[in-house]
């Protein structure tokens, strides 16, 4: 049985995600932003664990993860937890731009910093979900997309840092997929949300696994993901 950590579980393709992988059979350690998101995810998948930690707080990850107990396998840590705030360069504020750098790429680098021991010992994997805004920038998705672009280079980085290690580093690059923040990036834009023109959290949730389960002669380095019409 594979034990799997999972940022984001609470919605979109991380509930996506946690599901495939319980009905399975996996273990799945869910990370939540406080206790009573953590009660509503546990009950959301019976038999998971939890683990508390804010992402928007990255530099108190460590006090927090210090005080509970953590698995003591863990063979994929999956980031799929963030946050997008649109706007200009010129109408940004430096909150909005703190606090998507925050969510999207400094707590993801010090989780993963975090529990590296544990997945060195097990030679698995990290998958970071990352976004079609972490390969092209468009107007008005600048905060957003630096924070997807730093997500790509510390990929990038990680994985030739873990080569020796047998640690596996993966980049998935959805395009727009129904999901509770592609509806507010549609409210953020002044549009009309019609879930059924995006992709569904599912088929994002088969492409992890598939990286996840390939056999260990090979790694998934980058996938980009897109609508099929």
């Amino acid at each position: 049985m594979s034990v799997h950590l999972i940022t984001g579980a609470g919605s979109g393709i991380g509930a996506a995600l946690a599901r495939r992988l319980l009905d399975r059979g996996d273990e799945l350690v869910l990370f939540a932003r406080d206790a009573g998101r953590a009660r509503e995810i546990a009950a959301q998948f019976p038999g998971a664990s939890t683990l508390v930690g804010d992402l928007a707080q990255p530099g108190r990850l460590s006090w927090a993860l210090s005080k509970q107990n953590l698995p003591e396998r863990i063979d994929s840590l999956v980031h799929v937890a963030g946050v997008v705030d649109l706007g200009g360069v010129a109408d940004l504020s430096p909150t909005l731009w703190e606090r998507q750098l925050a969510v999207n790429l400094v707590a993801p680098a010090e989780l993963t910093r975090l529990l590296l021991p544990v997945l060195r010992v097990s030679r698995g994997q990290v998958v970071f979900v990352n976004s079609g805004a972490g390969l092209r920038a468009h107007a008005n998705w600048s905060a957003y997309a630096a924070s997807k672009h730093g997500l790509k280079a510390l990929a990038d980085a990680l994985r030739a840092e873990e080569a020796d290690s047998g640690v596996r580093v993966t980049s998935i690059f959805p395009g727009r997929t129904s999901t509770p923040m592609q509806a507010r990036v549609h409210q953020q834009e002044g549009r009309d949300y019609d879930p059924e023109l995006f992709i569904d959290p599912d088929s994002v949730a088969t492409t992890i696994l598939t990286a996840l389960d390939l056999p260990r002669d090979a790694q998934i380095v980058d996938l980009s993901v897109r609508p099929g019409s």
